[in-house]
């Protein structure tokens, strides 16, 4: 969801971490909110999530980060999750073939759970630290993003490598698809809006053009 909140922060977006258990999803986390990794982390049971404030065109976005079980006994108690999520990062191990293959299920998982209201997907080869027991060519995984119509990125949680690019670009992405509906909302609604409805932002930019954001 996006909402215009208060002077804190203009629009909060929800993110939500998915892939198969100890693929790295909650030292992505910790390394993109805290700057942290820990070695000996233990596997995320139900959901966890933590916020990180950064500054998108101008505006003040607040990401909140949900990060979810990758155990399968765990899978109907994070499925309520998906709910609200604007953008997903998918996970993988670079160094474990089977973590990738599992992708397309939690992308049709996703996508049942979530529908419309993603609107963004990254796919993430994590642990790109492990180059020498690589088991997933990067070309491979292009092409499924490819095809899935997914951004993809490489990352290293261990390393701090592309992890705050990563959160960067799906911001971004976010931030303009819903600026542009929502601004398109605006122009083809009339006067009055059917109860129920938020059209949020609704400013000008330096230049003078009219900008949005919307929330369902």
């Amino acid at each position: 969801m996006a909402y215009k909140v208060d002077h804190e922060y203009d629009y909060l977006f929800k993110i939500v971490l998915i892939g198969d258990s100890g693929v790295g999803k909650s030292n992505i986390l910790s390394r993109f909110t805290r700057n942290e990794f820990c070695l000996d982390s233990k596997s995320t049971i139900g959901v966890e999530f933590a916020t990180r404030t950064l500054q998108v065109e101008g505006k003040t976005v607040k990401a909140q980060i949900w990060d979810t079980a990758g155990q399968e006994r765990y899978r109907a108690i994070t499925s309520a999750y998906y709910r609200g999520a604007v953008g997903a990062l998918l996970v993988y191990d670079i160094t474990k073939r089977q973590t990738f293959d599992n992708t397309v299920r939690w992308l049709k998982e996703l996508r049942d759970h979530a529908g419309s209201n993603i609107v963004v997907i990254m796919m993430i080869g994590n642990k790109s630290d492990l180059n020498h027991l690589r088991a997933v060519s990067k070309e491979d995984a292009e092409s499924l993003a490819e095809k899935e119509g997914l951004l993809f990125l490489e990352t290293s949680a261990l390393g701090a490598i592309n992890i705050d690019k990563a959160f960067q670009k799906i911001l971004m992405d976010i931030y303009q698809i819903l600026s542009r509906k929502a601004l398109a909302a605006q122009e083809n609604s009339a006067t009055s809006l059917p109860r129920g409805t938020s059209i949020i932002l609704s400013k000008t930019n330096k230049n003078g053009n009219k900008i949005a954001c919307c929330s369902p």
